[in-house]
């Protein structure tokens, strides 16, 4: 595994371009297809949305200035082209993903998902959400993320992102409750 600065440098020699940003693709398509794929909910659509995520990635290389971190720079991007994709879904469809049946069923279903019916119905819930508390719980419950990261991420406070955090959990809460 390469480190950033060593990627970095990697990328920014157009000699090695092309081989560091391979390289780049492969060290990160893992964590940010996890990252996408918990706010996008499916696999065809996260694998889609990171394909985007690097195609933006590269066409923007020049633009990166190393003021936050390579993987940051990579987070962010990631997980804008994501909730992009979202609000995209929501007008094609003009219904909301909050409002999809059987997701649960439609997940237990899915080869890619390697999760239980009680992981399912969490995605159900996590669904439901608002799309910025919905990545924010994303990335605090499966990524344990720090405020701190997160708010280079998204570009906002750190006391917005736990209100939001709260919320989301205070309605995925409620959303359990009210299966009982």
């Amino acid at each position: 595994m390469i480190n950033d600065k060593e990627l970095l440098a990697m990328i920014r020699d157009p000699k090695t371009q092309r081989e560091g940003f391979a390289v780049l693709v492969s060290q990160y398509s893992e964590p940010l297809y996890w990252k996408v794929r918990h706010i996008v909910l499916d696999h065809d659509d996260a694998d889609d949305v990171l394909q985007n995520a690097f195609v933006k990635a590269w066409t923007n290389l020049d633009s990166f200035q190393g003021k936050s971190s390579l993987s940051t720079w990579l987070y962010r991007i990631a997980i804008n082209e994501a909730l992009d994709f979202l609000r995209r879904k929501k007008q094609m469809v003009n219904v909301s993903t909050e409002d999809e049946p059987g997701l649960a069923s439609r997940l237990l279903a899915d080869d890619y998902f390697d999760g239980d019916q009680i992981q399912a119905e969490l995605q159900e819930a996590v669904a439901q959400l608002p799309d910025v508390q919905r990545t924010v719980f994303t990335l605090k419950y499966y990524d344990n993320m720090k405020y701190s990261e997160m708010s280079k991420v998204l570009s906002t406070s750190e006391g917005a992102l736990k209100a939001s955090y709260h919320l989301a959990v205070k309605k995925i809460t409620d959303f359990f409750n009210r299966k009982d």
